[in-house]
């Protein structure tokens, strides 16, 4: 019984020290940065295993550039990431070439912050919507705080008679679909 407790007072103990040690090691830079401040909160999570999130999803599609641009300009990257669930309604690079000359520019200046999360918002819902329960009529709660309206016709899905739901991608926290047009608040 002595040799127990002394084996555990002596991993404990060494267990202690390394650990002490290891915070007081230079963190690892690149480029003058520290590593940690790089990539910090739920997107900075390293998982190469498990199904991807719906940032990951965006990230990874040519098609949704000019959404990960704006995501990332409004600071939405780790919200985003996080267990949700969420569905998400991803404009396209064509949707949002489709809005006036200069729109998206403007967006993504540092005093169009808020403006811009304010719209990235209105393409999220909180909760998993997938196409099949969306219904002719149904209203849906956005993270904004408006409301988007869902009509069926011809057997295409449309999210406020302007958008049409081109496919529908599941993810690790929740669901993207992905559509053709850009929702705006209060249109």
């Amino acid at each position: 019984m002595k040799r127990f407790k002394l084996f555990a007072f002596i991993s404990l103990s060494v267990l202690a020290f390394s650990c002490n040690d290891a915070g007081n090691a230079p963190a690892a830079t690149t480029g003058g940065e520290s590593a940690a401040t790089e990539a910090t909160g739920q997107s900075g999570v390293q998982d190469d295993a498990s199904q991807k999130n719906v940032v990951q999803v965006a990230v990874g599609s040519k098609d949704h550039t000019t959404l990960v641009t704006a995501v990332k300009a409004a600071e939405l990257v780790d919200a985003l990431s996080n267990a949700g669930p969420f569905t998400v309604f991803a404009p396209t690079n064509t949707a949002f070439d489709k809005l006036p000359a200069g729109t998206v520019e403007g967006l993504l200046k540092p005093e169009k912050k808020e403006d811009l999360a304010d719209i990235l918002q209105y393409h999220v819902s909180i909760g998993v919507y997938n196409a099949e329960q969306l219904q002719d009529g149904q209203s849906l709660g956005q993270a904004n705080g408006g409301n988007i309206k869902i009509t069926k016709k011809d057997g295409k899905i449309m999210v406020n008679g302007t958008a049409t739901i081109i496919t529908s991608i599941p993810a690790s926290n929740g669901v993207i679909h992905v559509i053709d047009g850009v929702l705006l608040p209060g249109k």
